[in-house]
């Protein structure tokens, strides 16, 4: 009877399964204090608890503060996580993070803003050079008359910000739009600074017909921009002045359906944190990824934001 019980023992610790790994994988944004990088979190805290053996760990720093991101990335490796996905905030310092990530044995992959000399092994996010091209078509479509126009930009050593003002003076090429000195002004992700910015702009050119930030700071900012918007609401509702912003949070679309702006082109930050869980996984899984991974962009004018907002 002994024998036949350690027989039955031994059969059901064979058929058991064994315990699944579970993995850490850190997202690191550029900063904490910006509610697109909320919605990336959501997206990898949504997709980790599908996946069921991994760990989605939001840190960054709380403004946008590239030596302090670095110092965090540092503590993760410390910590041994088992990925990073890391949305660069200045490629030269994350460059250097990343190789020292990559000696410790961790896979690094990027979202959002991309290190493409690098040694991570993926980019999750958008075309950036396309965002800016989609941006400067929506104004040439609302005015194609032209004037003088103004970018506002977040951090001066982020690539992805770069390659959307490139693709907004590419889209406008050649057309009756003429930029204005001073443009990009540089917020460093500081929504009350980047609508101070815009009142600095049309202050130095009152005769401003367009502002246009590659990022969704100044509305991020809803009573600033608003206010903004109200005062000088009498040139934006007869046309002399149009507002074309980067992003499509709910806020955003909010501001637009009520009328506090012209057009958005919009990003997919949740697919964005999903599938760096996605992409993590599969790496230490050991399978291959696609180096580029896009995620494709909304464009949004008064006609269809209600149809987002569902």
């Amino acid at each position: 009877m002994k024998k036949l019980l350690l027989a039955g023992v031994t059969i059901a610790m064979m058929a058991a399964p064994a315990f699944a790994q579970t993995y850490k994988f850190a997202v690191v944004p550029k900063a904490m204090n910006n509610p697109f990088f909320d919605v990336a979190r959501d997206g990898c805290m949504k997709r980790a608890k599908e996946l069921g053996n991994v760990e989605c760990i939001y840190k960054g720093p709380i403004e946008h503060e590239p030596a302090t991101q670095a110092q965090i990335i540092q503590d993760f490796i410390t910590q041994k996580v088992d990925g990073l996905a890391i949305s660069v905030a200045d490629v030269a310092s994350m460059t250097k993070s990343i190789e020292a990530a990559t000696a410790a044995g961790i896979p690094v992959i990027t979202f959002d803003a991309d290190a493409p000399g690098s040694k991570r092994l993926a980019y999750i996010g958008t075309n950036n050079k396309d965002f800016g091209v989609a941006l400067g078509k929506q104004l040439l479509q609302l005015r194609p008359e032209g004037g003088k126009y103004a970018m506002v930009s977040g951090g001066p050593g982020a690539k992805n910000l770069a390659e959307r003002v490139d693709g907004v003076r590419e889209a406008l090429k050649g057309s009756k739009w003429v930029e204005v000195q001073g443009s990009p002004t540089f917020c460093n992700d500081d929504s009350a600074l980047a609508v101070q910015q815009m009142t600095d702009l049309r202050t130095a050119t009152p005769d401003l017909a367009a502002i246009v930030p590659v990022g969704g700071w100044p509305m991020f900012a809803p009573e600033g921009f608003k206010a903004f918007v109200n005062k000088n609401k009498k040139d934006i509702d007869s046309g002399k002045l149009t507002l074309v912003v980067a992003d499509t949070l709910k806020m955003q679309l909010e501001l637009l359906r009520d009328g506090y702006s012209n057009a958005l082109t919009g990003q997919r930050p949740f697919e964005m944190g999903e599938k760096s869980m996605d992409t993590l996984l599969a790496i230490k899984k050991g399978q291959k990824v696609p180096e580029v991974i896009y995620t494709g962009l909304d464009l949004v004018t008064k006609d269809n934001v209600a149809k987002l907002l569902k």
